[in-house]
């Protein structure tokens, strides 16, 4: 049930090409998700849908806020008209400001998806769990010594195999 409304939201919030992960952007996308950097889009194949962002995010608002607005609305203005203002004003801007939080939490969860979907076609026989952090060392390393695009691959796979 769970899976399937997540499943439900990235449709809905992201645009995802149907193009493979290049193993060289599968590989730069591993190194900073592991560093917990945000991953530029384009090296994923995905697009973050703004409008339908603003609609779920602003469903998201309505159902949590609403209530809590019917509960507190009452008690602030009897007790002083200016407590509601002040609380209107800093819900306001948890509001905005939790739109940038809510932008970060589901890219970042889109990115470790379509790392996970892009390693099982890249490593099949190495869990993500276990080789990201190898991976991630060993492709450094290959920075390091200059490996061409060409003989990544095998590099890595070599290295990978050598870990064990």
């Amino acid at each position: 049930m769970m899976k399937n409304f997540q499943e439900l939201s990235f449709n809905f919030l992201f645009k995802v090409s149907h193009q493979p992960v290049l193993l060289r952007d599968l590989l730069e996308a591993n190194i900073l998700f592991n560093e917990g950097m945000l991953i530029d889009p384009a090296k994923l194949n995905f697009r973050f849908k703004t409008f339908n962002a603003y609609v779920y995010y602003g469903i998201l608002c309505v159902l949590i806020l609403l209530p809590l607005l019917a509960l507190t609305h009452y008690f602030f203005t009897k007790l002083d008209f200016h407590i509601s203002i002040i609380s209107a004003v800093f819900v306001t801007s948890c509001i905005f400001i939790g739109y940038d939080l809510f932008k970060i939490y589901v890219r970042k969860n889109i990115s470790k998806k379509l790392i996970q979907r892009a390693w099982k076609n890249h490593f099949p026989c190495f869990a993500y769990e276990k080789y990201s952090k190898i991976v991630e060392e060993i492709y450094k390393q290959a920075l390091k010594d200059e490996i061409p695009k060409a003989n990544l691959e095998n590099y890595v796979l070599e290295k990978i195999v050598h870990s064990k």
